[in-house]
């Protein structure tokens, strides 16, 4: 008889997952004999421990659900037979015997939550990143109103220059400012009215 896995080498189960995700647990106890022909030069009995456990692994594998495994046990027991795994091996395999199976992690929940929290993550990163793309836009657009404000302060620095240069040309006439004087006082004090402080010129 053979305990597979041997708990003297460190493991206690063989661990598998079916295809719904849910890890099983399982320890088989291997009967064998000894096939004399092969006895020497056959492979050992961690060879079988290898295979069988090989053997358990791929049948739990490709179980559609865990629960087929834990109503059916002897379905590993038969699949693993099925594949020879006795042969070029000191020993035949007389049976296999599943000892126990549980049922341990969820796997397949595990690495949905896994790949929702990268996900998660992910999303987070870009919202990040477009926001900080939206406060630099929103900075370069201040920056350019404060540029296109101090542009319209200089424009408006050059009315009395313009004003002083057309008397000194001849194309202003004193009537003609003091016009121009009366629309500016008008017009500034209809845009106080309207709830505007605009500066005078």
């Amino acid at each position: 008889m053979i305990d597979c896995p041997n708990p003297r080498l460190g493991r206690q189960t063989i661990d598998a997952v079916a295809k719904d995700g849910i890890q099983l647990q399982v320890k088989a106890k291997v009967t064998v004999r000894t096939n004399l022909e092969r006895i020497l030069g056959g492979a050992t009995e961690e060879t079988i421990i290898a295979r069988v456990g090989e053997g358990i692994v791929s049948a739990i594998g490709s179980s559609v659900s865990h629960k087929e495994v834990l109503e059916n046990p002897d379905k590993i027991s038969k699949a693993v037979l099925a594949k020879g795994l006795d042969a070029q091996t000191a020993f035949e395999i007389v049976s296999i015997d599943i000892a126990d199976v549980d049922v341990g992690q969820n796997i397949g929940a595990s690495l949905r939550a896994s790949q929702a929290q990268a996900d998660l993550q992910m999303a987070q990163a870009e919202a990040e990143q477009r926001a900080a793309m939206a406060r630099a836009r929103a900075q370069e657009m201040s920056a350019q109103v404060e540029e296109n404000r101090a542009l319209v302060v200089l424009a408006e620095a050059e009315i009395p220059r313009a004003i002083a240069e057309a008397f000194r040309g001849g194309r202003l006439g004193v009537m003609d400012y003091y016009n121009l004087k009366n629309v500016q006082a008008d017009t500034h004090m209809r845009e106080q009215i309207a709830g505007g402080t605009p500066d005078s010129v």
